[in-house]
């Protein structure tokens, strides 16, 4: 899986994350996954097609002291489909943003 780490996390800024990620995006069914999802202009075009497969999310999981975000796009709605796979350029640029700019806003100590 592709997927950008921090780990070494103190308690104080893994409570700090989880509430930032409620706000953020959608816990999913799994305790410690959250869905973060793109807004259209963000989806490549086989995505932005698959109305049914709406909305495309990647996925941030909290383990006891690491945070990590995955580059797969996924769809909500369906398991298997061509719409799923790898973020592309634009994809993983917005995932690398979103995990900066939780680092900046949280104050975190990486």
């Amino acid at each position: 899986m592709r997927q950008l780490l921090f780990d070494e996390l103190n308690a104080q800024d893994m409570a700090k994350i989880r509430e930032y990620l409620i706000e953020a995006g959608e816990p999913s069914a799994v305790d410690g996954i959250y869905w973060i999802t793109l807004h259209d202009d963000l989806l490549n075009e086989n995505q932005f097609h698959h109305h049914q497969c709406k909305p495309f999310s990647f996925a941030v999981e909290l383990g006891r002291n690491w945070v990590k975000f995955e580059f797969l796009i996924r769809s909500r709605n369906t398991m298997s489909c061509s719409c799923t796979g790898y973020a592309g350029e634009v994809q993983t640029a917005f995932i690398l943003r979103f995990a900066n700019n939780l680092i900046e806003k949280l104050n975190l100590k990486t």
